[in-house]
């Protein structure tokens, strides 16, 4: 959560130790296939998650549609895409495999989902809008990876929920899905009439 709020410069230094330091300590545990989530078995009886969480971003996307709100995906392409759904599977990977194990033996189990949830939505801030949503899907995913154990089926689906409330809700609340000082560096892009102008002597 720190490094969110570091300048861009220092996120390139200290980010990747950040994520890497929670996926050695998980890893030195020697954990099985099935404690990470990632056993087949787990895989095949959570798929249903998967059309589930389409069909909910449908929905949101009509909704959206009919309410004049709906935009299109800021870089909309194959890698910008994939490398978003790569980072969702690795929050959850954060919030199952690190974090929730760690409150659980601490806490009651309702109580770390209330508090890893949380942790989940402080992460987003000041982006009140995905803090919101990120507060109901920790608790939610929380519960689906306790009773299915699928951590590749959670990511992905927090892929297709996130891309659906990027194109849903106004980049003006969202400022590109960005969190911490990134949110506060956010520049809307220029269109319109001034699209072309960039001042005096400008090209």
């Amino acid at each position: 959560m720190v490094v969110l709020w570091l300048p861009t410069r220092d996120q390139l230094v200290f980010g990747p130790i950040a994520l890497l330091a929670p996926l050695a300590s998980v890893l030195s545990r020697n954990p099985s296939w099935r404690d990470l989530g990632l056993s087949r078995r787990d895989l095949v009886s959570s798929l249903w998650i998967l059309p589930a969480s389409a069909l909910l971003a449908v929905a949101g996307i009509q909704l959206a549609r009919a309410t004049g709100t709906f935009h299109e995906l800021y870089k909309p392409d194959l890698a910008h895409i994939g490398g978003y759904v790569l980072w969702t599977i690795y929050q959850q990977f954060l919030l199952q495999d690190y974090f929730m194990p760690r409150l659980a033996r601490l806490l009651s189990v309702e109580a770390a989902t209330a508090v890893a949830a949380s942790l989940f939505a402080i992460a987003h801030l000041p982006n009140i809008a995905l803090a919101a949503a990120t507060l109901v899907w920790g608790a939610v995913s929380c519960g689906l990876f306790r009773r299915y154990r699928s951590l590749l089926v959670l990511g992905v689906a927090q892929g297709l929920l996130g891309l659906c409330f990027a194109v849903c809700i106004p980049d003006a609340y969202l400022h590109h899905m960005r969190v911490g000082l990134g949110y506060w560096q956010y520049q809307p892009p220029i269109t319109g009439h001034y699209a072309g102008y960039h001042g005096a002597g400008g090209k």
